[in-house]
């Protein structure tokens, strides 16, 4: 039967449901907007409420005028929401930068403001610290927000959604191969997991309070807690040369890069869950694994310093660049190729699904790897049946065929992007590490991005090819790539 086109998705729903979420955004202007007050920047204040009022209008127009003949969200009006969430959000939090004049361009504003929702990291700022408090904080406060989920956090506050699609937006937008929850209500598992994030937070808030100030104590634990990687110093965090600093972030990088859920279960005593678990014992095993190479490379290398900084400094940059935190020390260039590869690899992975980190996860690494085990076996014993097995539990092959071709349009983006990026007269192994930070929500530069760690030297053209691979990495491909199909749009 042929297909028509048609109006199959329930676009005033979309639309209210935006409305409320814009809202939400508008009032979290308001912290900023207190932070320049305290600092007095009025122009900044201004800045924000003059963004925070219209946003809240517009947002609240469109929740309460906007009548829906049908309150229902299905699948189709759930990914619509879950990728058009991100945009709006980006070209209203864009706004602020525009109005200081801390970036002058709607590409470099909504490139800054995109690249802080998605946790990449990647900044067009080349002088942060020129820029006031109150943008600062905001840039900080948006990769908090973006890294637990902007519709996570939503479902949390706003528990009308719990039965307007709340399952679909909850399953569009949080991470990983299988989605379970903690509670039977959907709201009521986004709560639990934003009271852990928010506590996480906090809790690291307080460890740097007497190293740091209070200031950028707040912004570190947003950016570390988000593996985000912003900072209110040029330098990141090697600011402070503090080992004391640099043990604490790592802590707290380990933790965002741990399924959320699986902290939950710790904190509420049932540590025996998170022992048998597969992708837990992976994780630590890749990072101990991955630390003592990257360290007897650097030994090997003579790379600068003592054992024990080349040990800290081994640590933190895999921890760094496996959760997609992006913070220096780790800067691929000066050590060498050999330790670069090790971590693109950890850059492509990323930590486990379900937290805070980027790339593709490891649960999906430990599928592909047993399910190419499988595959082996079955070439001598071609009649024998066999299934991937993940904390005890067999996958379904659909499941397993999800996560094969995931893998395999992760790599087909990487590379398509880096042949783009190549014609626009990037050099070829730049391309294809900053199409990969990129996608893996890393954020972390190399070449002509990495010489003074701003990506601003990039064709206008470049930034915003970039921009949408942040949204599809931190969404995890499906989400906003389905809307580029025909099929999307076209009634079953």
């Amino acid at each position: 039967m042929r297909h028509t086109l048609t109006r199959k998705v329930n676009y005033p729903i979309v639309l209210r449901m935006l409305g409320w979420l814009l809202m939400v955004e508008a009032l979290f202007m308001f912290l900023p907007a207190l932070v320049s007050w305290y600092y007095r920047e009025i122009g900044t204040v201004v800045a924000f409420l003059g963004t925070a009022f219209p946003a809240l209008i517009i947002g609240a127009l469109m929740a309460y005028r906007i009548k829906p003949s049908s309150s229902s969200m299905n699948k189709r009006e759930g990914l619509l929401l879950t990728s058009s969430v991100w945009v709006f959000f980006s070209l209203f939090g864009m706004v602020p930068f525009l109005v200081t004049g801390s970036l002058n361009t709607v590409t470099d504003a909504f490139f800054e403001t995109i690249a802080a929702f998605t946790t990449t990291g990647s900044t067009i700022v080349q002088d942060v610290e020129v820029l006031p408090h109150g943008i600062l904080f905001w840039r900080s406060l948006m990769q908090w927000l973006g890294g637990m989920g902007i519709i996570l956090f939503t479902l949390a506050v706003l528990p009308m959604l719990n039965y307007k699609g709340g399952i679909t937006l909850f399953n569009a937008e949080v991470t990983g191969i299988t989605h379970e929850r903690l509670r039977p209500r959907v709201n009521q598992t986004a709560k639990d997991l934003w009271l852990v994030y928010l506590g996480l937070t906090v809790l690291l808030t307080l460890l740097l309070l007497p190293a740091m100030g209070g200031f950028d104590a707040v912004c570190h634990s947003m950016s570390t807690m988000s593996t985000g990687g912003f900072s209110t110093k040029n330098d990141s965090v090697g600011f402070w040369r503090s080992p004391y600093i640099a043990f604490v972030l790592m802590l707290f990088m380990f933790l965002g890069g741990v399924n959320f859920s699986l902290i939950y279960m710790a904190i509420s005593g049932k540590f025996k869950k998170v022992w048998q678990s597969d992708v837990f014992k992976w994780y630590v095993r890749l990072i101990i694994i991955c630390s003592a190479v990257v360290f007897v490379r650097m030994v090997i290398v003579k790379f600068p310093g003592t054992n024990l900084e080349r040990a800290i400094f081994s640590v933190f940059d895999v921890l760094s660049a496996m959760t997609s935190t992006g913070f220096p020390p780790m800067s691929v260039e000066p050590q060498g190729e050999f330790i670069g590869m090790v971590l693109m690899v950890l850059m492509f992975f990323g930590g486990m699904a379900g937290s805070t980190s980027g790339g593709a996860k490891i649960d999906r690494l430990i599928v592909l790897i047993k399910n190419a085990k499988n595959e082996l076996y079955r070439v001598l014993h071609p009649n024998t049946v066999t299934t991937v097995r993940i904390d005890g539990k067999a996958l379904p092959f659909n499941r397993v065929s999800t996560v094969i071709a995931f893998l395999s349009m992760y790599v087909i983006i990487v590379i398509v992007v880096a042949l783009l990026l190549v014609m626009m007269n990037i050099p070829m192994f730049d391309a294809l590490y900053t199409s990969l930070s990129a996608l893996s929500n890393l954020g972390v530069g190399y070449g002509i991005t990495g010489a003074d760690g701003s990506w601003a030297v990039l064709p206008d053209a470049a930034k915003w090819l970039l921009a949408l691979e942040m949204l599809v990495g931190r969404l995890e491909l499906f989400t906003v790539l389905v809307l580029f199909t025909s099929t999307f749009w076209l009634r079953d």
